[in-house]
């Protein structure tokens, strides 16, 4: 058996997230059990722990004793016939699904069959269902049916890593539990009982470090753990890039085939995508924290980043969402040359399509020269980006790489240097923003637009300095950005 399994929490004081074990004593105490869990975060959090923990509990037969002499019991005893059933994997009234695998609308349909008839053995039967956001629409709306008239001998528990995913209206009839990622002194914490139970000879740098490389998985923590006890300290070197900061120049300089053959040279080598990701954010951040005033490019990169990581778990080619990533960053996607092509194949269009076509065309070629009408210049601009950056300051980093090219005194064209700066500004959260402030200061109700245009190339060798400038009275920025980036 593997460490991780045999050292698995079997009750509620040993979950290791604070927070989920109280939320889950203080549902359990109340006596009234819901009839549906969502318990959503990262993997290697507890979740199923937590479900087959909160599975004994509903079911332990001296849990059941305890209540009928009203005394409130949150702890399975681990000694009768369900709670020993449960630990092993063998209890008929609970229920195991991996969505990920029965996630089409006939699994569901058979499960729907089963919830109607009653526990074999049990107080109540219990399906647990891992990666839930995995089920198709159509079993999604199965399971809801069931989930709006459960059977009163029934409990769900949801379990997923991206609550997201699920239907609003699952969401909507489940309690919710939230798992977060695990901070090293936790996962240190968890681990000790674990090298006291096998007597494990491991220094504290060595924790350490394993506690940093789990990424927050207690799971992962455990797995690291058992295989440095067999290979020893130089395992952990095996999944890291070697020479991140090589790559982070490379991504600094936009340098897309040298970028690009850093992570394919890496996942070669056999760096974990997720891993390598870890450390170049961590190289990132460091630079934003040190130069905040300059860090306006380094926001987007990171975003871009953080929204590859975020893709990674659910992608079938590990580091297709990095290269992607790095492609969006270092190259611009469309060849302004394909487009001109496209541009002049367009011979009267007809109203429906042909339109629609020669517009994109247009606003997404570069234009070289300020248009006539220029009023939003000077201090006007830099009133608007001072607006801005309190309200989010990843606007404002993106309004730093644009300039006002025209303004009629109803609509405000940009002029954008980036296309990956102009989808974002485009988004309409954030247009709505810059409209919003634009509109304060010129005092009128104003549309903006964006068009792509060329950099001034002063711009672009300041922008591929990288020296760190501190600067006084920067604290609120720097926790402003910090917050925006990488959370609370």
């Amino acid at each position: 058996m593997t460490l991780y399994l045999k050292y698995r929490s079997n009750n509620l004081d040993e979950l290791d997230l604070p927070e989920v074990r109280e939320s889950l004593k203080k549902i359990v105490t109340s006596g009234q059990i819901p009839h549906a869990f969502l318990f959503a975060g990262p993997k290697g959090t507890g979740k199923t722990s937590a479900a087959r923990i909160l599975a004994k509990i509903i079911n332990c037969e001296e849990v059941a004793k305890s209540e009928k002499l009203k005394v409130k019991s949150y702890e399975p005893c681990d000694k009768c016939e369900q709670c020993i059933s449960i630990t092993k994997g063998n209890n008929l009234d609970v229920v195991e699904m991996d969505a990920a695998s029965h996630r089409g609308i006939d699994d569901v349909r058979t499960l729907k069959d089963a919830v109607k008839l009653s526990p074999v053995k049990a107080n109540k039967k219990i399906y647990i269902i891992d990666e839930a956001h995995m089920l198709t629409t159509e079993a999604s709306n199965a399971l809801l049916k069931t989930l709006e008239e459960p059977p009163e001998h029934v409990v769900f528990i949801l379990a997923t890593t991206n609550p997201e995913k699920l239907i609003d209206t699952i969401r909507s009839r489940t309690t919710f539990i939230r798992f977060r990622k695990a901070s090293s002194e936790e996962i240190r914490q968890s681990l000790t009982r674990v090298i006291k139970g096998e007597n494990l000879d491991i220094d504290p740098k060595t924790l350490e470090d394993i506690a940093g490389a789990a990424n927050g998985s207690f799971r992962d923590a455990v797995k690291l753990l058992e295989q440095v006890s067999v290979e020893g300290n130089k395992f952990l070197e095996k999944g890291k890039a070697q020479g991140v900061e090589e790559f982070v120049n490379f991504l600094y300089k936009k340098d897309l085939d040298s970028a690009l053959n850093f992570v394919k040279n890496a996942v070669e080598a056999g760096a974990g995508v997720e891993a390598l990701l870890k450390q170049t954010l961590t190289e990132i951040h460091k630079n934003i924290i040190s130069d905040v005033d300059g860090s306006g490019e380094l926001i987007l990169l990171a975003e871009l980043l953080i929204e590859a990581n975020r893709q990674v778990p659910d992608s079938p080619i590990e580091e297709l969402p990095l290269e992607i990533a790095v492609i969006k960053w270092c190259g611009e996607v469309i060849d302004n040359e394909e487009l001109k092509i496209k541009k002049e194949d367009v011979n009267e269009p007809t109203p429906k399509t042909g339109m629609i076509q020669a517009v994109e065309i247009i606003t997404n070629e570069r234009i070289s020269a300020p248009v006539e009408n220029m009023e939003v210049e000077g201090e006007t601009w830099k009133n608007v980006l001072s607006l801005v950056k309190p309200i989010n300051a990843s606007i404002e980093a993106l309004l730093r790489a644009a300039r006002p090219v025209a303004y009629d005194g109803k609509t405000l064209t940009l002029g954008v240097y980036y296309k990956f700066h102009k989808e974002r500004l485009e988004d309409n959260q954030h247009r709505r923003i810059v409209e919003d402030v634009v509109g304060k200061v010129l005092q009128s109700p104003t549309r903006v637009v964006c068009t792509l245009v060329d950099p001034p190339v002063k711009k672009i060798v300041e922008e591929n300095k990288i020296e760190p400038i501190l600067t006084e009275g920067k604290d609120k920025d720097i926790i402003k950005v910090a917050e925006e980036i990488f959370g609370n």
